[in-house]
């Protein structure tokens, strides 16, 4: 792979992650992942503005002047956030009617504006949609890492209402991990989403300490050799 484009990849799902690194848009991540279901629901949708805003905006960035960019860009973000909206509660009106109002809070997302303003507006159409591409599957991982262990410790179960997001279908992977369990209220909390972030956001910095000292050590033995 390119160089460029390998880039762009680590950083949109890890070195540079919106949730874990950047940390934007934790308004969404903190009230809707109380399941995997809503948290992958989210972070799809916010994934589709994310490739469509990056390419739209990359594609004028030289007919929008400097004054203007800002309110320019969050028009057409606002613009595809409606669609978005109104195709989710067309064909997925439960699901839906869960995620409510965070849906239309996409528009204020800082991460979707953000992307614009620091690469869709200098980047060419096809590094830009890489970028929302990569951005929003490390949103959407995020959102269903953290919505997978507040369900399991908030209800014991996984996947809970798959059905109304991915069909009838996909009803197989509703699956129950802790039969009898009576539930932890604080894990379905916002108060407890915070919490699953900080202790996976600390894991994260230990893993990439722990991943900086190997290659330190790695060069040192090889200067040494």
């Amino acid at each position: 792979m390119n160089e460029k484009y390998a880039r762009i990849t680590r950083d949109g799902l890890w070195d540079n992650n919106v949730v874990f690194v950047q940390m934007l848009a934790l308004c969404p991540t903190l009230a809707v992942t109380s399941t995997v279901t809503n948290g992958l629901g989210m972070g799809l949708a916010t994934m589709v503005v994310l490739i469509l805003s990056n390419m739209i905006i990359s594609s004028i960035r030289h007919w929008v002047s400097t004054e203007v960019r800002i309110p320019v860009y969050i028009v057409l973000i606002a613009t595809l956030v409606t669609l978005v909206d109104m195709g989710l509660n067309a064909w997925a009106h439960e699901l839906y009617k869960v995620l409510g109002l965070f849906i239309a809070l996409i528009v204020v997302n800082c991460a979707i504006l953000g992307r614009a303003e620091a690469f869709a507006s200098k980047s060419g159409v096809a590094e830009s949609a890489l970028d929302g591409l990569m951005m929003g599957l490390g949103f959407t991982a995020a959102l269903v890492v953290i919505g997978g262990v507040r369900e399991v410790l908030g209800s014991g179960t996984l996947f809970a209402n798959a059905h109304l997001l991915l069909g009838p279908a996909f009803a197989f992977l509703e699956t129950t991990i802790l039969p009898d369990y009576k539930g932890f209220l604080l894990m379905i909390l916002p108060p407890g989403g915070f919490m699953v972030v900080g202790l996976l956001l600390a894991a994260k910095r230990v893993m990439d300490q722990r991943r900086a000292a190997h290659a330190e050590l790695a060069a040192a033995e090889a200067t040494a050799n």
